[in-house]
């Protein structure tokens, strides 16, 4: 177990089922003397003279935090194995810098849940592969090797745990790093100035990858979106090579200033609701990385002024870590949350674009 002190609360990790959660600072004390085996008796009484409540309530708020305690275990998975077919339907080959990999794709549905995002980076050549994926499934499970080795098996309820280690193992190839020198990995949008990145969070319609679009057309990099990872050995945001998700309601914003997405594919989401069009990034380089300056929650909200305001690390650390991978590995844990406590933390709402390009190159000017 970790503790770390965030602003006025503390931020505790546990081991066993890498999860943080935030409490106040009265819990992490009790939470820490009973992960240190401290006599119960002696905690309830510390807790009875420091906080003067009656000793019952003491009683239950030791024991309910003990509880908390205790249902910390890591669940095992079940190992699932799903035969690998004869016959793929779909056969594509990707290159990235130097790396070129083939994907063999069991029918349609293996196909729509990986190739949309990476359509951009597909070759014909077949020559000099360097690493071959199969992605198959059956009625319950699916499942993807890489040269013959099985990664992993997932249920088709949590099929967007498949599409993460997909794009991790992409990743690494991409960027000569295994899974263990990895901070994390954010459901957010990167954008760089060739020099630093800022990552752009929100709920799914708030806007991010519009913003993304915009600020590329407006002289910034895309260095990710929806997929950042973030290496633990400097804190830097990496390059993913997925295109941008452009919703449909989006389309009239950019259509403008991308042609291009006018008769670009469509592509029908029924579980996710939502219907998208990819837009290729401006970034050719997918080694580039870069250091975070900052973290922004945006949000387009129809005739609203410009607003940034600064907001708590423990408000935005509550809204990034659900959505996110983040490493096991308890030094990387450590790393993450010194890392992420000295952030700066923005709020942006805004329905002019000009004013949302300006108020982003300010941050990155230090001009706030």
């Amino acid at each position: 177990m970790i503790i770390k002190h965030l602003e006025n609360k503390k931020v505790v990790w546990f081991k066993d089922t890498n999860e943080y959660i935030v409490i106040e600072p009265m819990v992490a004390e009790i939470l820490s003397l009973l992960h240190n085996k401290t006599d119960k008796k002696e905690i309830i009484t510390k807790v009875f003279n420091q906080i003067s409540i009656p000793l019952k309530e003491a009683e239950n708020l030791v024991r309910d935090i003990e509880n908390l305690l205790n249902n910390q275990h890591s669940i095992k998975q079940e190992l699932v194995h799903v035969s690998k077919p004869d016959h793929f339907e779909h056969k594509k080959y990707y290159k990235i810098n130097d790396i070129i990999f083939k994907v063999n794709y069991l029918s349609e549905f293996e196909y729509a849940l990986v190739h949309p995002k990476f359509a951009h980076i597909a070759i014909t050549t077949t020559k000099k592969i360097t690493h071959h994926f199969e992605v198959y499934s059956n009625t319950e499970f699916i499942s993807f090797t890489i040269n013959n080795n099985i990664i992993g098996t997932w249920n088709l309820s949590d099929v967007h745990y498949f599409q993460g280690k997909f794009s991790m193992k992409i990743t690494e190839l991409i960027h000569h790093k295994p899974e263990n020198e990895w901070l994390g990995v954010f459901h957010a949008s990167a954008v760089s100035n060739e020099t630093e990145s800022i990552l752009f969070l929100g709920d799914s319609g708030n806007g991010k990858s519009t913003s993304l679009a915009l600020l590329q057309a407006n002289g910034f990099t895309c260095l990710a979106d929806d997929f950042v990872p973030v290496d633990a050995k400097k804190q830097e945001v990496y390059s993913f090579p997925s295109a941008i998700s452009i919703k449909k309601n989006s389309l009239p914003t950019l259509l403008p200033i991308y042609p291009e997405l006018e008769n670009s594919a469509e592509y029908h989401f029924k579980r996710l609701n939502k219907i998208v069009r990819y837009l290729p990034t401006n970034n050719v380089n997918h080694k580039s990385k870069q250091p975070c300056k900052a973290l922004i929650f945006i949000k387009y909200k129809k005739d609203s002024d410009i607003i940034i305001d600064k907001i708590s690390n423990i408000k935005a650390f509550e809204q990034l870590v659900p959505d996110s991978w983040l490493s096991p590995i308890q030094e990387n844990v450590e790393t993450f949350l010194n890392w992420f406590s000295n952030l700066p933390c923005y709020q942006l709402t805004y329905s002019n674009n000009s004013e949302m390009v300006a108020t982003v190159s300010k941050i990155f000017n230090d001009e706030l």
